[in-house]
């Protein structure tokens, strides 16, 4: 159940990156006045931030369809959110603290859940493994 979570809160979390980035991808300018951050010249950066936002989501999806198969995967998804924090929340101006926690309301959600679909996992493999040692019975 917890994974079933885990996978819609990263395609949510794909989809708000998108919906961010495609803006600013297009109009960094209008894009960057609407958030309320300074302007950034040359326009380039803000643009090129964008495109590796989406370039990262897309990095998301194995996640997103199979986090049990994609593990290192999920488990960097939800790394790369934590870093979004850290560096806008801890290194960045005040202005720019919002996009820190943009990524720390996907990240919170993503490692409870990731955690507990693993627990849960585990748990059964351990159960069905001892299940398997009881069947077999020494001659």
């Amino acid at each position: 159940m917890a994974g079933r979570w885990f996978q819609r809160v990263v395609w949510i979390g794909i989809a708000a990156n998108v919906l961010l980035a495609l803006p600013t991808l297009v109009s960094p300018a209008a894009s960057m006045a609407r958030a309320g951050v300074p302007p950034a010249t040359p326009l380039l950066w803000p643009q090129f931030s964008a495109l590796l936002l989406i370039l990262v989501s897309i990095f998301y999806i194995p996640a997103a369809l199979d986090f049990e198969r994609y593990r290192l995967t999920a488990w960097c998804s939800v790394g790369a959110r934590l870093a979004g924090v850290i560096f806008f929340v801890g290194f960045q101006p005040a202005e720019y603290h919002m996009l820190g926690y943009f990524d720390l309301a996907f990240f919170l959600p993503e490692a409870i859940l990731l955690t507990l679909a693993f627990r849960d996992i585990n748990a059964h493999d351990r159960t069905d493994s001892a299940g398997r040692a009881r069947a077999v019975q020494p001659l």
